[in-house]
């Protein structure tokens, strides 16, 4: 099994020096890794807890340095795994719905629309009561793998770490725009949305619901795919019943991959972003975005804690990681850009892809698309201020896998990418400085060219060679004081 750091960061294995006990308690609980990765899995059990409201233990006071290697009271991708595939929500580890989302869904193509926001607005009353994840945004599994690279870095010979940098070109960082079509008013509406994204130099993904919900008109289609914007299909009947139970999941889910070949799709979305991520291995999909980074707003609590895309099953999750534009116009109210910018900067601090989800059904109304244009007016000032990668799902897709087969060969005359699509690759370092992890991307590293790999590391007076596209720096506020552990 490929060790977090290089699955994440993409760096050389000697470069990874983390080891981990097997001794643990019987029952999974929360944790911390510092201030600010909660963690949920099994532990010391007189250190976990079963609720994350609880003040946690901070599993760094038993984090120990021995010959050169970093030993953790728990085993780290395991803490991983639990968070990205959201299994310690327990209700929905169970795979079914509840009785009460059973009655709501059955009785919803009936209601008025005031009584329907009125109930989803019931059902999330105490939304800002949720402790974790943490709202706007968790990067619970972001953090503890930094925290993981500040650790090894410590506890190695090397100053720095040379990386794969996250995205091509030296990107600060990506966005996406997907467009999930749920009403035949909101089919309707796709064309006239594909000229305001084309305005601003934008191409999005139409999520398209294949049965029931609305009339599909293959010359729209065709449209959209003319145009440049990619097609992806969207549940099977939008009836909130996919997950129900696995025997119909699986009957859903061969017609699902029926018209994912009729649509030339390779993208997925359930409807209402429900989802069970152990069930992946049935869709035919290339990627998935049904999981959201935190979801005290949707129906299916949880939330996989990362910005980052990450594997499941040969499928890529592609996380949403901003809130829906459904959620944010009618259950709080909101008709401004203020909390999408609180999100997309502090996912940019992380170097993770903000992913927004925009329904033609609900911005056909002046106000709420003025919104929608202001909105991709800030990601093109991203784009252009602070070197955000605008790509569609597909091409976040094409990337991601493409990074994490490339792989980081040392030269005699320093680091080298290779690997297919290498040419848009570029190294990135990961570093302390003043208790802080660095991570800088270095702009000579294309392809055909080598990065020297300066032994002295990284002084002020070897920075000053570099000609770093830019620099992060990540916090760690503790530090322990005893002379056989690492300090964070």
């Amino acid at each position: 099994m490929q060790s977090l750091l290089v699955d994440y960061f993409g760096c050389p294995e000697r470069f990874d020096h983390i080891v981990w006990s097997d001794e643990h308690s019987d029952a999974a609980g929360y944790f911390r890794l510092g201030d600010d990765a909660t963690c949920f899995g099994h532990y010391d059990r007189r250190r976990q807890f079963p609720d994350p409201a609880e003040v946690l233990n901070d599993a760094l006071d038993e984090v120990t340095n021995r010959d050169g290697k970093v030993c953790l009271p728990f085993n780290p991708s395991e803490i991983v795994e639990n968070l990205r595939g959201e299994l310690y929500v327990g209700e929905w580890r169970k795979g079914v719905l509840s009785l009460l989302s059973n009655l709501y869904y059955a009785i919803r193509p009936l209601l008025p629309v005031h009584v329907r926001r009125y109930l989803q607005m019931l059902h999330l009353r105490d939304w800002e009561t949720i402790s974790f994840p943490s709202w706007p945004v968790d990067f619970s599994v972001d953090n503890l793998i930094r925290h993981l690279m500040l650790l090894s870095i410590r506890s190695g010979r090397e100053d720095r770490v040379p990386f794969i940098w996250f995205w091509p070109d030296g990107h600060s960082g990506s966005a996406i725009i997907t467009h999930d079509v749920e009403t035949q008013e909101g089919f309707e509406h796709c064309s006239a949305l594909m000229e305001i994204d084309d305005a601003f130099a934008v191409k999005a993904s139409f999520q398209i619901v294949p049965e029931e919900r609305y009339l599909i008109r293959p010359a729209l289609m065709e449209e959209m795919r003319k145009r440049g914007f990619e097609i992806c299909v969207h549940d099977l009947n939008h009836d909130g019943h996919l997950y129900r139970n696995r025997e119909q999941f699986l009957r859903r889910a061969a017609k699902i991959n029926a018209y994912g070949r009729e649509f030339g799709a390779i993208g997925f979305r359930a409807a209402v972003l429900y989802r069970k991520q152990i069930w992946y291995d049935a869709l035919q999909f290339s990627y998935d975005m049904s999981v959201p980074n935190v979801a005290h707003l949707d129906p299916q609590r949880g939330g996989c804690c990362t910005v980052m895309p990450y594997f499941l099953n040969g499928i890529l999750e592609i996380p949403v990681t901003t809130i829906q534009d459904y959620s944010l116009y009618h259950i709080l109210k909101d008709f401004s850009l203020s909390l999408w910018k609180k999100q997309t900067q502090l996912i940019l601090e992380k170097h993770g892809c903000m992913s927004f989800i925009i329904h033609p059904d609900y911005i056909r109304q002046p106000r709420e698309l003025d919104v929608y244009k202001q909105l991709l007016a800030y990601l093109n000032e991203l784009r252009s201020e602070q070197n955000v990668w605008i790509a569609t799902p597909g091409e976040v897709n094409h990337w991601w896998r493409q990074r994490a087969a490339m792989r980081l060969v040392e030269t005699s005359q320093g680091w080298r990418i290779e690997g297919e699509g290498c040419e848009r690759a570029r190294i990135g370092y990961a570093r302390e400085e003043n208790g802080l992890l660095v991570l800088s991307c270095d702009d000579r590293s294309h392809t055909g060219q080598v990065v020297a790999n300066e032994a002295a590391g990284d002084s002020a007076g070897d920075r000053s060679l570099l000609p770093m596209l830019f620099e992060s720096k990540i916090e760690f506020n503790r530090a322990t004081q005893k002379s056989n552990r690492v300090s964070v």
